[in-house]
């Protein structure tokens, strides 16, 4: 295992997640986070939906596939009771950026290419993140489990 500098760990002695691993967990979680800012303004909630989603029929599985990141949000302050979950999680978002990418290709319309090049940069970010998810080593490390604090 590679050993890192001091101020790359917290206080209980576990590898800090990179930054970039946040953003992605967003990424993911993109449909949640529009609910949330929808039901909290109210009045242009039905505004902000259709803007995100003009069809409806992406909302739920956008629902669905970011509950993956929601729970890793959720999973990753009890890295050190989870540890088998934790360690497996992993590949469990990588799969989640692979089926949204697979999903977004099935649903990629050519017509609304035309309006705004949004869904092929949400498809090029979710398939280059499901590539950083499996090629990054410290993010690899952070997921393997400590000896000392495997079950």
């Amino acid at each position: 295992m590679i050993h890192y500098s001091p101020e790359n760990y917290d206080s209980k002695g576990q590898l800090k997640l990179p930054f970039l691993f946040w953003l992605i967990l967003i990424l993911q979680a993109r449909t949640w986070i529009v609910l949330v800012i929808a039901g909290a303004s109210r009045q242009q909630g039905e505004t902000l939906l259709s803007l995100f989603y003009p069809d409806r029929q992406g909302f739920y599985p956008g629902l669905a596939l970011g509950l993956v990141a929601v729970a890793a949000f959720l999973l990753s302050g009890y890295r050190q009771r989870m540890v088998r979950l934790w360690s497996a999680w992993r590949w469990v978002l990588v799969a989640s950026s692979l089926l949204t990418f697979g999903w977004q290709l099935t649903q990629l319309d050519y017509s609304l290419l035309e309006q705004s090049p949004l869904p092929v940069i949400l498809l090029i970010f979710d398939l280059l993140s499901a590539y950083w998810l499996v090629a990054n080593r410290r993010l690899r490390d952070c997921f393997i489990p400590d000896s000392s604090t495997a079950e």
